[in-house]
């Protein structure tokens, strides 16, 4: 805990026994979790030192081996039992991965550090084991207003996850006070977070005209994967501001195949558009990749401008010459 009594993060001394015949030196660990159950990292006690089978200590490659094994939540090991790891009638040889015939223990050879299989498969499963849901059932104890706005600002994307969750109903409305909050995840640098509040969130989130403006400018700035999230997100709003249509009526001119795709059909679901946006579409009839696209797209709102009427007409009258 801080000093203002907040959660930070879970932690535990462990003492354990490794192997089943008694020959391995029993462990002293250090295990850190975040507030979600995940792992995160292991140090040792002072004066405190990790050896093989045969009373070798760790050299630091092997700390850091193990560091990687079990930081790996989808190790092989998650599905084997410690008597797996010994073929029959080897169960006094080495705790080596070469001195063992079990086919299972070749499966592992990666998983595990040559010399200390034991080892490696009695921590990662007390770093993964029933501690977790344990270490979740606790935090979700502490659960407040503060602990969500947190969550949903931090960069562990797996506290994100778990706050969105809990602030958002079924159908994608936000508890009032964290529409902020689901903004900033938007804008965050983590691209599946961002997609994610994009794909969950409520029509309604983006009905308000400031809103639909901040969306705007976050698609200039995004990345192109984010770009496409949220362009994806805007054909399924049907009550776009006359801003935001001439926003999308302009990036045309700039975008590429898959971007004119989606711009064209956020254009095409709206019952209107103002005689802005249907000028600027106008004006790209002549020059547009996309114009055979943005002409049935004017055709639609029969535009009463005189100026867009006739660039209709000439684009019509040079693709249609023997119906002149």
């Amino acid at each position: 805990m801080d000093t203002a009594g907040q959660p930070q993060y879970f932690f535990s001394n462990i003492f354990t026994p490794v192997c089943l015949t008694g020959e391995c030196k029993p462990v002293y660990i250090n295990f850190y979790w975040d507030l979600l159950g995940n792992y995160t990292r292991f140090d040792l006690p002072p004066r405190t030192e990790l050896t093989r089978m045969d009373h070798k200590p760790f050299k630091p490659d092997d700390y850091e081996k193990l560091q990687t094994i079990l930081a790996n939540t989808h190790s092989l090991l998650k599905d084997v039992s410690m008597e797996d790891l010994v073929g029959k009638g080897t169960e006094n040889l080495a705790d080596s991965v070469d001195a063992k015939a079990g086919a299972t223990l070749k499966t592992v050879k990666n998983e595990v550090i040559d010399g200390a299989v034991y080892t490696c498969y009695t921590l990662w499963h007390i770093a993964h084991g029933k501690v977790v849901a344990e270490m979740q059932r606790i935090t979700e104890t502490f659960k407040s207003e503060e602990l969500l706005h947190r969550f949903l600002t931090d960069r562990n994307h797996h506290y994100q996850y778990w706050a969105m969750e809990r602030i958002m109903t079924d159908e994608g409305k936000v508890t009032t006070g964290f529409e902020a909050d689901m903004q900033q995840v938007i804008r965050g640098k983590n691209i599946f977070t961002a997609r994610y509040a994009l794909q969950k969130l409520h029509n309604q989130f983006f009905v308000d005209k400031t809103r639909q403006r901040w969306l705007w400018e976050t698609y200039q700035t995004a990345s192109y994967p984010l770009q496409i999230a949220i362009l994806k997100k805007m054909t399924s709003l049907s009550s776009l501001t006359d801003e935001t249509k001439e926003f999308l009526a302009q990036q045309l001119s700039n975008a590429n195949q898959e971007q004119a795709t989606l711009l064209l059909k956020i254009l095409t679901t709206q019952s209107t558009l103002s005689q802005q946006a249907q000028r600027t579409l106008a004006g790209q009839l002549a020059s547009s990749n996309y114009a055979n696209d943005i002409y049935p797209l004017l055709v639609k709102h029969s535009p009463k401008n005189k100026e867009v009427k006739k660039r209709m007409t000439e684009f019509y009258d040079l693709n249609n010459p023997t119906k002149k």
